[in-house]
């Protein structure tokens, strides 16, 4: 009877290295775990601190709509909004006026860095404030093995593990804005210049967004040199509701390619298994 049971233990793990054998990810720390129980379905390196760049954002966001700061609000770009960005491109130009709900629209979607430059400059006590917070929150949210040094993610100093980021997404995914925001396939807004208004058209930075196999409920994208290119999401997959973290992935397509090799192997019927 012992050896029976010996033999089926043996089997079911062999057949669980096996199913997470076949996911080749590119992304050199990932985690796929079960939003609703917390599962682990699929980690790799998920406890490794990385730079994470504009997945910043999403803590950005939370520490905006915390404040409960008036979205209507209209905030005029800055010299040091530009500083900030260092030498990061935007469409935003120094003395546009945005309402602070259109930046975080474009932090979000478009992950545009003087949007969230602006959104952290703006913050009641300054930039110095708005880290404060960020720290704050994410000791708020269990989150050990991180640290924000600014709202952009240009820094490579803004640093966290896949864990961590796990417990981000389960966060933001409370809020409704965040939640429509970072999914929205694109969006007009409009910038104010002295008597002049300007209107800026603009296009989510995950295409997955507009891919009909997806089921996308949050969703943010990061790439500095640091960090590699990075994306998280909120979806529904294989009839659950899964977190997946994408860290460090190499190649310019390659984390879209990982997301899309993660959901053909879990609609396969891959068995459940924790890798490390």
């Amino acid at each position: 009877m012992c050896a029976l049971v010996l033999v089926l233990f043996l089997s079911v793990g062999f057949a669980q290295a096996q199913d997470v054998q076949k996911i080749a990810l590119r992304s050199s720390s990932a985690l796929v775990q079960d939003a609703e129980t917390g599962e682990i379905v699929y980690g790799k390196n998920p406890e490794t601190v990385v730079s994470i760049a504009s997945i910043t954002k999403l803590m950005t966001a939370m520490v905006i709509l915390d404040h409960g700061l008036d979205l209507e609000e209209g905030i005029t770009l800055t010299r040091q909004d530009a500083v900030a960005m260092k030498g990061s491109r935007s469409r935003l130009n120094t003395g546009l006026t945005l309402s602070r709900g259109d930046l975080l629209l474009l932090a979000l979607m478009a992950s545009d860095n003087r949007a969230a430059a602006a959104l952290g400059a703006s913050y009641p006590g300054g930039l110095e404030a708005f880290v404060d917070a960020m720290n704050t929150k994410a000791a708020v949210l269990d989150m050990s093995e991180s640290r924000f040094v600014e709202p952009t993610g240009l820094s490579p100093a803004n640093v966290s593990t896949a864990s961590d980021l796990a417990k981000l997404v389960r966060a933001a995914h409370e809020y409704p804005l965040i939640r429509e925001y970072s999914t929205k396939d694109r969006a007009t807004v409009r910038a104010v210049s002295g008597k002049r208004t300007r209107t800026l058209s603009y296009g989510n930075t995950n295409g997955l967004v507009r891919s009909k196999h997806w089921e996308i409920e949050l969703s943010k994208t990061g790439y500095i040199s640091e960090a590699g290119r990075c994306l998280v999401m909120h979806v529904r997959l294989a009839e659950k509701d899964l977190i997946v973290v994408l860290l460090d992935s190499w190649g310019k397509h390659s984390r879209v390619g990982d997301a899309n090799r993660i959901r053909k192997w879990l609609e396969s019927g891959a068995t459940l298994g924790r890798s490390s």
